[in-house]
């Protein structure tokens, strides 16, 4: 099991692959600036799909990204 620091500096470093450093910059200062529930998020933000279909989309986004990623 990861630490929690482990978890942030995953996160982080994934924001900066998709988004670049600036726009993962500009995410976080949005975030910080709104009242964030994670829980309604949770529950609006997600496709209504079963967990197996999300993961699967969810692998299929992040091969695409490696391969982006790999042709730069």
């Amino acid at each position: 099991m990861k630490t929690e620091t482990e978890i942030r500096m995953d996160g982080m470093n994934a924001l900066i692959q998709a988004l670049g450093l600036v726009e993962t910059e500009r995410f976080l200062m949005a975030i910080s600036r709104e009242r964030f529930n994670y829980t309604e998020w949770r529950h609006t933000g997600l496709p209504d799909l079963p967990i197996e279909e999300l993961a699967r989309l969810a692998n299929l986004e992040a091969e695409k990204n490696a391969q982006l990623f790999c042709e730069k």
